[in-house]
């Protein structure tokens, strides 16, 4: 959905990409980009930067083809407006995170600065992380460069972690718990490990923070509830407890 400001935004993007494209071309050789919006102008803008610095661009109009076109492709990053006819990014989102195949796959969304309850609802829905629009073309690359690198950096991590009837399984990105495979959305995996990794240590908001979502995304204290919230649900509440005013700790029962 087109949102205010987006003359400049338009502008602003084209106009100062080759400066940065210049400096800033990462070797991204077969990595899949699925972006999807109804807004024709931002397909082309968008997909533009993106294809010039160096992705493999796909394009979806509304959360329907977006799933049909994320099935095939196998993107290894979705990024989704919230507000598209048909099907809506936040279901497109929750759809999508019940495919097996794609269970690896990062998921951020496109949303206007004011939109907190998307963010907040995307994150519900299994969301990674989410840009803010307008975006100059510096900050939407890096955001996904970041993304894709931390991504390949815990690929590249070759760890186990067994607690009880709890088993986190980096090299596959999968939790078994009671002999139950539970598939989560990736933040909320990377949220597990990071807790689980020293049991009974807290993690400060700021650790959880910049450990998970690191220092090139900026999000609301709100985001680490959510996601508590979301593992409570699937691990059980007695495995996390908060420390009122500091922060989290995984707790083995």
């Amino acid at each position: 959905m087109l949102s205010c400001g987006y003359s400049f935004f338009k502008f602003d993007l084209y106009s100062t990409f080759e400066t940065y494209h210049k400096k800033h071309t990462m070797s991204t050789d077969v990595i899949k980009v699925l972006l999807v919006d109804d807004e024709p102008d931002i397909l082309e803008i968008v997909g533009y930067n993106l294809s010039a610095g160096g992705y493999q661009v796909y394009t979806a109009t509304n959360g329907l083809e977006a799933i049909e076109v994320a099935k095939k492709e196998l993107p290894s990053l979705i990024i989704l407006d919230v507000m598209m006819p048909k099907m809506d990014g936040v279901e497109a989102c929750e759809q999508i995170r019940k495919i097996p195949e794609l269970a690896n796959t990062i998921i951020t969304f496109l949303t206007a600065r004011s939109e907190d309850y998307s963010q907040v609802a995307g994150f519900d829905a299994g969301a990674d992380d989410y840009i803010t629009k307008p975006v100059k073309p510096k900050i939407l690359l890096s955001k996904v460069k970041g993304l894709l690198r931390r991504t390949t950096i815990e690929k590249e991590e070759s760890t186990a972690i067994s607690l009880g009837g709890l088993v986190i399984n980096r090299d596959e990105y999968k939790v078994v718990n009671n002999g139950e495979e539970l598939v989560l959305p990736r933040k909320e995996f990377e949220l597990l490990s990071l807790l689980a990794s020293k049991p009974g240590r807290v993690f400060t908001r700021d650790e959880i923070l910049n450990s998970v979502w690191g220092n090139e995304v900026v999000v609301g204290g709100r985001t680490i509830d959510v996601h508590i919230r979301k593992l409570r649900e699937k691990i059980g509440d007695d495995s996390f407890k908060t420390v009122k005013g500091i922060g989290y700790k995984f707790v083995v029962s």
